[in-house]
């Protein structure tokens, strides 16, 4: 058998297909093939049950087409398993010209009509990677427990424990907790845990992380807008905690066994915290969350103001110690 994975994206959404296309692999011994956009391509590649990974140059789609479309029909497809549930995602699986196209249940943009049939009745009442199980039901497979099989290169980071890793912004400024907020607890984590910090985020996250930097007076290291992907995830790989907002590197985390506190704001813990044990969600409970809203509708971030550097640093110095 061979099946043709469409899921292009986001960062936390691949990891919350991975253990279902794990699944499907161990039960049926399939050829998996992966389409993702091209910048998460090397990461996909490092995925243990994923034989091929076709990247999507999602930047200049309509020129890169005719060569996508060439590679699909190359290969002869048994089923194509859209987890994505976007209109773009429905074509490029449908233009693979497998003998079957099956969409996930949360579908949208008119999607389905490029299906032959759903895996599952729609719930949004759960994980996402509970959602992304549904495929494995669908093709009559015993399910096994979720697991996140992943190999990355790179080699163990040399500096004292507890090794944390912060991540202090996201694309949302609604998921955004304050980074003097952070500053706050790693200042109190080094006077009483002397831990090695080391602060993530692209470039945008630069002036969050030396607001953190300075409250440390330099002893971290900031590694804002000067790591890939890649290096990224090796550096996580080491960590002994993650510190961050609701974002795409907690669920990296979360498959590397790394146990991540993430403090939620305007998103929904139940459907993309992350996912499995050792891990410690922090909201506040508003009538109005979780919104699902990019920005604040008037609320002044009360979700995110509710939560205090001494909430998160009693749940980090728990973590630490195994409580």
């Amino acid at each position: 058998m061979k099946l043709l994975i469409v899921k292009l994206s986001s960062l936390g959404d691949l990891f919350h297909a991975l253990p279902a296309v794990s699944n499907v692999k161990a039960k049926t011994g399939a050829e998996i093939h992966w389409v993702v956009n091209a910048p998460y391509a090397e990461l996909v590649r490092c995925f243990d049950p994923v034989d091929r990974v076709i990247p999507f140059q999602r930047n200049r789609a309509l020129a890169a087409m005719p060569a996508l479309v060439r590679t699909l029909r190359n290969e002869r497809y048994d089923m194509a398993l859209d987890m994505q549930g976007l209109l773009k995602s429905a074509w490029i699986a449908r233009l693979a010209r497998a003998k079957k196209t099956i969409g996930p249940s949360f579908h949208r943009e008119g999607s389905r009509l490029f299906y032959n049939a759903i895996a599952g009745p729609r719930n949004k009442q759960r994980h996402a990677v509970e959602e992304n199980m549904d495929f494995v039901d669908w093709l009559g497979l015993e399910r096994m427990p979720p697991a996140f099989p992943i190999t990355l290169p790179g080699s163990p980071i040399d500096a004292a424990s507890p090794r944390i890793a912060m991540l202090p912004l996201s694309r949302w400024p609604s998921k955004n907790w304050p980074a003097a907020a952070f500053a706050s607890v790693a200042r109190r984590l080094k006077t009483l845990k002397n831990a090695s910090f080391f602060l993530l985020g692209d470039t945008d996250g630069q002036e969050a992380c030396a607001v953190i930097e300075r409250a440390l007076d330099g002893q971290a290291s900031n590694l804002a807008g000067k790591t890939s992907l890649m290096e990224t995830a090796a550096l996580l790989k080491s960590m002994d905690l993650l510190i961050a907002n609701d974002s795409g590197p907690v669920h990296l985390a979360a498959a590397l066994g790394v146990p991540a506190l993430v403090v939620f704001g305007s998103t929904d813990p139940e459907r993309t915290g992350p996912y499995g044990p050792g891990h410690r969600v922090l909201r506040t409970k508003l009538d109005c969350q979780p919104c699902f809203s990019r920005t604040c509708r008037g609320q002044g971030l009360a979700c995110l103001r509710g939560i205090t550097p001494e909430h998160v640093g009693e749940a980090t110095l728990k973590m630490l110690t195994g409580r």
